[in-house]
């Protein structure tokens, strides 16, 4: 055994180390990919009927533990089939840095900061960009992410990695800028990219005053933990998502106040909403979730 120890009765050497770390360095590639969307929570799904097979075959209760057998004989292609996108991108993103001679691969297989130092967001030039696109009622969706720069979403647009201005965002939702079609996603004072594809979402009971653009931020805040401002080009109101609930027409103000409870009180927002939404509703229907706004 080459520069090895022991631990008990296990014999660790060079090579177990070094197979742990790049396991270690493959699955933090996996999670920071399927971070804030959806995958990984169709993962974390498939991976809890895996542990009930577990469980029922060591209990011995033969009948369940064949129908999910049979489902876990097919295991490596229903994984394929469910995260074909990412697996895609995931090799995409492979092929894509390799070992560039600019350190590209080192930067993206690092999981320590480089600051070390978490930064105090500079909100002003969000809500203030939101005041002047509702003046002027231009159309915009701004994403706005916490803990990641949702790079499965990030991908789909155009990436831009800029720092946050009030002029940019003008500039970026101008109705005769190609980049005003589709999201802006902002992390961390930075716009990661810009005219992105979000999810829509899929539910059946909302208002009709609700076009593409709201549609689309409901559909993002329900898939992910981000937080969504909407401009209506139609009425030029701002409209707030987080968690499956709408804010409607509400003032540059309270923007302020919403972004700096998501951003630097994340437990106490995320109580809120749930709070407003049981508030919200008229009955047991799942239109607690989307308040019908006023005047749209």
């Amino acid at each position: 055994m080459i520069l090895g120890f022991q631990i008990g009765f296990l014999d660790i050497g060079f090579k177990d180390v070094l197979d742990i770390l790049l396991v270690t360095i493959l699955l933090s590639q996996v999670y920071k990919l399927m971070k804030g969307s959806v995958a990984i929570k169709v993962f974390v799904g498939f991976l809890f009927l895996y542990l009930i097979y577990l469980v029922v075959n060591a209990l011995q209760m033969e009948l369940l533990s064949t129908i999910l057998g049979q489902f876990m004989g097919v295991g490596v292609l229903a994984a394929i089939i469910l995260f074909q996108q990412e697996i895609r991108k995931f090799l995409l993103m492979v092929g894509r840095t390799g070992f560039s001679d600019d350190g590209t691969w080192w930067k993206n297989v690092r999981f320590w900061s480089q600051n070390g130092k978490a930064q105090r967001a500079n909100i002003t030039p969000i809500t203030e960009a939101a005041k002047a696109l509702a003046g002027s009622s231009t159309g915009a969706l701004i994403v706005l992410s916490s803990d990641s720069p949702l790079k499965f979403y990030a991908e789909s647009g155009d990436a831009m990695d800029s720092i946050v201005s009030k002029r940019l965002l003008l500039a970026i939702f101008n109705k005769y800028s190609p980049l005003h079609d589709g999201a802006v996603i902002i992390h961390k004072d930075r716009i990661v990219a810009a005219r992105c594809i979000l999810p829509v979402t899929e539910r059946d009971n909302i208002p009709a005053q609700y076009g593409l653009r709201h549609r689309a931020g409901l559909g993002m805040s329900e898939n992910t933990q981000s937080f969504i401002i909407a401009v209506s080009e139609e009425t030029g109101q701002i409209s707030t998502m987080q968690n499956g609930v709408v804010s409607h027409n509400i003032s540059s103000q309270e923007l302020r106040t919403q972004i700096n409870k998501y951003l630097h009180e994340p437990k106490d927002i995320k109580k809120e909403v749930e709070k407003k939404a049981a508030e919200d509703g008229d009955a047991s229907e799942q239109t607690q979730a989307v308040p019908t706004p006023e005047g749209a």
